[in-house]
């Protein structure tokens, strides 16, 4: 099972004046797409807006891609700007500032997914958003546990073939915070286990002109939100061609495949939930039909 959303498709729907004001959220992924780890929108929150604060029962994974949110989160107030991300846990007080000038956009996974009307409640407002003082956001600070910024400079290899200044204005590398790249692919985590996230995961993907993943699937569900280029995808036997703005999910065991066929890198933003296993969270065709082909030869 899978699901494109194309850009021209994505609409947001003003929220309850009740929860807050100036905030915009529009459906990407949910139940209706076939999902059942995957809560995914697309935000907007204008300028002197704010969302009310409130705890929710899942937990959230948020990656800025304009403007400057202030986020509230356990009484601490952090502006935010673009390439920030936040995770904020479940049962965490939270809520948001709009920016001094323009609107900010994020994009938010929500999992468990949240539940729909006819369920319990799931989400518990606690009044207006306000903030005596806002602090810019420091993510050298080890307080800053749930926080991250990913720069251009953070996907690129060649940036990180050497070391960095020591009062260099990023988290100290490491093991953790390595870029992970091959066949032409180059993939930077942004919200795991690092940042204290237990149920998901969200990174950032580019791929490399020629950059091919092959036919395969997972034991898990995935979303892709296309930030710049456009690449050819397969799922479920069918083919797209997705471009800034697109939206594609595949589901539980939906094989899908990846080629980029145009001569610009492609770069997007990835969500996994549940959070891949410690093993055996790609399972690629090629590798069984070897088996196949050669046992079939009686090997």
């Amino acid at each position: 099972m899978h699901h494109v959303l194309r850009a021209a498709e994505i609409g947001y729907v003003d929220v309850d004046p009740a929860q807050g004001r100036g905030f915009g959220r529009a459906m990407l992924v949910d139940r209706s797409s076939g999902a059942v780890h995957t809560g995914l929108y697309a935000c907007r929150l204008a300028a002197r807006g704010a969302v009310n604060l409130h705890v929710q029962s899942y937990e959230e994974y948020v990656y800025v891609t304009a403007g400057e949110p202030v986020l509230i989160l356990d009484g601490k107030a952090q502006r935010l700007v673009p390439g920030a991300c936040a995770f904020i846990p479940m049962g965490s007080e939270h809520g948001w500032l709009g920016p001094d000038n323009g609107a900010a956009t994020w994009i938010e996974l929500a999992t468990p997914i949240p539940r729909g009307p006819e369920g319990p409640a799931d989400t518990f407002w606690l009044g207006r958003a306000a903030a005596d003082a806002v602090a810019p956001l420091d993510i050298r600070d080890p307080r800053s546990r749930h926080f991250f910024r990913m720069t251009d400079e953070d996907i690129t290899v060649d940036k990180l073939k050497v070391g960095s200044r020591a009062d260099a204005p990023t988290v100290s590398a490491g093991m953790n915070t390595a870029l992970l790249a091959y066949s032409g692919i180059a993939v930077k985590m942004l919200i795991d286990q690092r940042l204290s996230a237990a149920l998901a995961t969200m990174f950032m993907v580019e791929y490399q002109p020629g950059g091919v993943a092959h036919p395969h699937d997972h034991p898990l569900e995935e979303a892709y939100i296309i930030l710049q280029g456009e690449v050819e995808a397969m799922a479920d036997g069918q083919h797209y061609v997705l471009k800034e703005g697109d939206v594609f999910w595949t589901g539980v065991g939906c094989i899908h495949a990846f080629w980029n066929r145009t001569d610009t890198t492609v770069r997007w933003l990835e969500t996994s939930s549940p959070a891949p296993p410690a093993r055996h969270g790609y399972r690629f065709n090629r590798d069984w039909e070897y088996l196949e082909e050669k046992l079939g030869k009686g090997g």
